[in-house]
């Protein structure tokens, strides 16, 4: 017989072998603590790093496993097209922007089967130069079958192996994909031309991946550009100094045939395929700007540029005697002033205007001149040397 005491104690003792023997069941079954995931995720750059270069690339590496998955997003949570690599390395299409903030977020399955994710935000460099850029013609322009489109750089570009990066970042689409080429103007200009005219009707969209391109020692592209535009009727003036008549035709058929004045001996106009660069309705044309200060200044309207050095195709009511017949201007096409505000508002920007017949060849880049040369020296000016087709 137990007594109080002894029942307790008796009690006490079996509660205590009960737990322990729990706790040794449990241990034994398991063999320790449940073991961790096999794969083990590196992102570079690392969490929290700063002063990325945009074209770095970033390193995604799985031990014990595979990688599964990489996006890479901006700050505002949108996400950079990219691919990986065979060697690793996940790239961007096209640079990251400096001075920006990215978030790479990876996927790996173990050999175990696990999956194991990891995130490493950072901060791309703030460039000690930037190259700036412009384009023409205007985002949204109607233009005539001649048109370039021209990329204006605000720094000097002379290195072939950057000429040839910046070319590769340019993407031109196409409605009517049609061979064309980039060939380089100057150190500060690149332009795109097709071979033959623009099909009339083409909408073309023209983006330049320029944020992040390396463009030399401490430089950097700022940012991208885009415009789109689209080419209206075939609009194609033939100026002939012999003549003395101005055949306008609107796709391939007469519209006007209009009496001018060319250039006078010594001051001959430019002999080349040109195009309508800009239009004024009211010009001071001033020979300062050409180096002869005094030899005239005029009030003229309705301008038509045709060369950046001061050719326009313009209203000379001065001289209506001699149009048709004689040539007596100091290098524009002259027009009386009815003929001359008609071409006015028929023309476009990128309409082209061909004058023949006078001893002053047109000097390219004289203002966006893409037709003063041949299709195989136009070819030679492009730092990859080869055609696109959009």
């Amino acid at each position: 017989m137990r007594n109080g005491r002894t029942e307790r104690i008796f009690r006490t003792v079996c509660v205590a072998v009960l737990v322990t023997t729990a706790g040794c069941t449990a241990t034994s079954g398991g063999g320790g603590p449940a073991p961790g995931p096999v794969a083990v995720l590196s992102i570079t750059p690392a969490d929290g790093a700063g002063e990325v270069a945009p074209d770095a690339g970033i390193s995604v590496k799985a031990t014990g496993g595979q990688v599964t998955k990489v996006t890479v997003a901006d700050a505002k949570g949108r996400a950079v097209r990219g691919a990986m690599g065979g060697d690793g390395r996940w790239r961007p299409r096209w640079p990251l922007r400096p001075s920006a903030a990215y978030t790479v977020s990876a996927a790996a399955t173990g050999t175990d089967g696990r999956q194991v994710t990891a995130t490493s935000t950072f901060s791309t460099l703030k460039p000690d130069r930037v190259l700036e850029s412009g384009m023409s013609p205007l985002d949204g322009e109607q233009v005539g079958v001649g048109m370039p489109v021209q990329l204006l750089l605000s720094r000097p570009i002379t290195s072939t192996q950057v000429r040839a990066a910046i070319e590769r970042s340019l993407v031109v689409r196409m409605s009517q994909p049609v061979v064309g080429a980039w060939s380089w103007v100057s150190d500060r200009e690149v332009q795109f031309r097709p071979r033959a005219y623009w099909p009339v009707g083409e909408r073309v969209t023209v983006v330049a991946h320029l944020a992040g391109l390396r463009a030399g020692p401490g430089l950097w592209g700022a940012k991208d550009r885009s415009l789109s535009f689209t080419v209206g009727p075939e609009h194609i003036t033939e100026v002939s100094a012999e003549t003395h008549r101005a055949v306008v035709r609107a796709d391939g058929e007469v519209v006007r045939t209009i009496p001018v004045s060319l250039g006078r001996p010594g001051d001959d106009s430019y002999t080349g395929v040109m195009i309508a660069q800009e239009k004024a309705a009211d010009l001071v044309m001033d020979s300062a700007t050409i180096g002869e200060p005094g030899e005239y200044r005029i009030r003229t309207k309705w301008n038509v540029r045709m060369t950046y050095s001061g050719t326009f195709f313009h209203s000379a009511p001065w001289s209506t005697g001699a149009q048709g017949s004689s040539n007596v201007s100091h290098g524009c096409v002259n027009a009386s002033p009815a003929d001359a505000r008609w071409f006015y508002e028929f023309t476009r920007r990128g309409d082209v205007i061909e004058v023949t017949g006078t001893s002053r060849k047109l000097r390219f880049g004289n203002g966006p001149t893409p037709w003063a040369k041949s299709w195989e020296d136009w070819l030679a000016g492009s730092a990859l040397g080869r055609p696109v087709n959009g």
